[in-house]
């Protein structure tokens, strides 16, 4: 066996039972956020163990057996680390570099090689997890982080096919009469992101998701620099969705600086699907052009029709997202947190209140919101509206 098989069967086994021995723990204490004087001899136990196994992948030097092998070990690697600083083995606060060397030379070495941030991402526990014998691979053995990881990878997967619906509509053009299967389609796949949501909503455990599966995504440094932690937004179809829809747009500065600051944590493949649709002109700003010629027109208003009904729907997958998710799994438990508890606790880095407020604008932005101070697109659609109803 080789040393990046090694490197998985003990992330696949070993190390989540570790973790899963850890979370047991801190979950029966008094106080949950209290970690790092707890379980010392399995801390000990994690890190040594994963160092072992890293050493002679460093050494080995090799990112070149294909994009497939590379970013299993990058993602490997990082959910070690991942694991290090949930376990305040780690923290970017009181560190001006990661005390483990050799994890980070190897994420770096092949996060530069692959074209990705040298930290596991999304991907790495979604959309490109392989099971085996139905296993997929997770940080612990807990329900309700099978369940997360599951229904979010659903859940994507229904965001990608819409995406890829509404990238269809353009070679034939918005006003096409064949358009309306894939404006069902894109309706269908964004009813099943909802449907995927609720259940997940109604079946996480509230505290269960904030002290056990939330702290593993939270930034911790590689090398010198912090990196954020992964995202479930960090994949094109769901910003795909904001351009071809025209919610949000690529020259807006807010908007590209989402964007660029995403882009490292996406496959390679997803980042170029993400700039060959920021060239495009939106499907809203196409219909836009036709309106004051043909606002009458039965072709015309059917294709609005369509169009403003996957609107609607996107609209209320970003509102259950902020209401649902953000407000119920992350804001309220923390209003129970000292101000010690509250240092760190986003997985990108800034403090609650400024990961909410901007949450809450990226929500308005794919609810077209009439909010003066940020450029929706709720005028663009109420004039479309006004078209389809007059």
């Amino acid at each position: 066996m080789d040393n990046a098989h090694r490197f998985e069967d003990w992330i696949r086994g070993p190390f989540v039972a570790m973790n899963t021995e850890l979370e047991n723990i801190y979950f029966a204490q008094p106080d949950r956020m209290a970690v790092e004087n707890v379980g010392a001899g399995i801390k000990q136990a994690l890190r040594d163990e994963g160092r072992a196994l890293i050493v002679p992948l460093l050494e080995e030097g090799k990112t070149g057996d294909g994009f497939v092998n590379a970013f299993g070990v990058l993602g490997n690697v990082g959910l070690y680390m991942g694991a290090m600083r949930r376990h305040e083995l780690t923290h970017p606060d009181r560190e001006d570099r990661s005390p483990f060397e050799e994890a980070s030379a190897l994420a770096l070495h092949i996060g530069v090689s692959i074209g990705m941030a040298p930290r596991f991402a999304t991907a790495h526990l979604a959309t490109h997890n392989p099971a085996v014998q139905g296993l997929r691979k997770s940080f612990t053995s807990l329900p309700d982080e099978f369940l997360f990881i599951d229904e979010n990878t659903r859940g994507i997967l229904a965001f990608q096919c819409a995406a890829d619906a509404l990238n269809r509509i353009v070679p034939l053009g918005v006003t096409s009469p064949v358009a309306d299967v894939l404006y069902q389609q894109a309706r269908h796949a964004l009813s099943d992101v909802i449907r995927v949501n609720d259940r997940l909503f109604e079946n996480l455990d509230i505290d269960r998701f904030f002290f056990s599966v939330r702290p593993y995504y939270k930034p911790y440094r590689v090398g010198r620099q912090v990196y954020r932690g992964a995202n479930a937004g960090d994949f094109a179809g769901i910003n795909e969705i904001d351009l071809m829809l025209g919610l949000c747009r690529a020259n807006d500065p807010y908007y590209s600086q989402l964007l660029h600051e995403k882009m490292p944590f996406m496959l390679p493949s997803e980042q170029r699907r993400l700039n060959a649709c920021m060239s495009r002109r939106s499907l809203l700003d196409d219909l836009l052009l036709l309106l004051d010629d043909h606002a009458t027109a039965p072709w015309f208003r059917n294709s609005v029709r369509l169009f403003l009904e996957v609107c609607d729907l996107f609209a209320a997958t970003a509102r259950q997202h902020h209401d649902q998710l953000v407000r119920r799994f992350i804001e309220q438990p923390s209003d129970n947190l000292s101000q010690a508890n509250l240092s760190g606790i986003t997985a990108s880095g800034p403090a609650l209140d400024a990961l909410i407020r901007s949450l809450e604008k990226l929500r308005d932005y794919r609810c077209a919101a009439d909010r003066p101070d940020v450029p929706t697109r709720h005028r663009d659609l109420a004039r479309l509206r006004a078209a389809v109803d007059g």
